[in-house]
């Protein structure tokens, strides 16, 4: 079974915690260090991003990290051999996540069968049009038996949501506003009030709160309405200040997930 299933599966009522880094940021060899430093501190899965040079849906943090991670060299196909060297240490699922376009350029094709020979278990790509994704994503994904994960926001319509879990396999990305990604102190009412709805859809698939999570009071309302939460812009400032070390920038991410 893919690992993204199993995880979710035997989790129980046990919230699970994600957490997104940039390839080749701070540095350009760290990728295998951070996700096996993740791995021993607990985290249940992680996201690895893939440097694009025009990210729309990210916001000045991840922008500026993907332009330090090519500044330093690294490259799609760099990723996957960092990503492949370590896959026999690697319990947890990874996840891919990036912009359709060096995907295109890669090929389809042959990128979900090296994601797939590097271990990696899933893909996010925030800008692949649902057509696509139906026509010429997924199949190819189902044969290296790689998840391909949808996001929705609050903009997303009932009907499209349902549809959406439908015709996908793993959970559904829940981003929580329709804005880009950054860190926020607190979840406004409209935001709690969308949470709700969706948690009352009963949908097939289980869902995971991400975009803006970077303290006690976003993780718990996470929590209440998801099997979980994912961190992305909080933690690539915390591991950037730390210079790369993952540890370091862990205590800080769970120190500050505490208030």
């Amino acid at each position: 079974m893919n690992k993204i299933n199993t995880l979710f599966a035997q989790r129980g009522d046990r919230k699970l915690l994600s957490l997104y880094f940039c390839a080749g940021c701070p540095t350009l060899d760290g990728t295998a260090d951070v996700i096996l430093t993740m791995q021993r501190r607990g985290i249940d899965f992680i996201e690895v991003g893939i440097p694009f040079s025009d990210p729309l849906a990210d916001g000045p943090v991840i922008q500026t990290a993907a332009t330090r991670a090519l500044k330093n060299g690294i490259s799609l196909q760099l990723i996957l051999d960092q990503l492949k060297a370590v896959k026999d240490q690697v319990s947890v699922p990874l996840i891919l996540m990036g912009y359709l376009n060096p995907i295109l350029h890669y090929g389809i094709e042959r990128f979900c069968q090296a994601a797939a020979e590097a271990g990696v278990s899933g893909l996010i790509i925030p800008d692949l049009p649902f057509d696509d994704y139906l026509s010429t994503v997924r199949p190819a994904a189902d044969r290296y038996d790689l998840r391909v994960i949808m996001l929705i926001t609050p903009e997303t319509s009932d009907e499209r949501i349902r549809f959406i879990d439908q015709h996908t396999d793993g959970f559904i990305y829940m981003v929580s506003s329709a804005a880009i990604t950054g860190a926020q102190r607190s979840f406004d009412d409209q935001k709690q009030a969308y949470f709700r709805r969706i948690d009352q859809m009963q949908l097939r698939n289980p869902r995971m709160i991400g975009f803006g999570i970077s303290n006690a009071q976003t993780l718990k309302a996470a929590q209440d309405h998801a099997a979980g939460a994912i961190i992305g812009s909080k933690f690539v400032t915390l591991l950037d200040e730390a210079e790369g070390n993952c540890d370091l920038a862990l205590d800080r991410l769970f120190d500050a997930l505490a208030h």
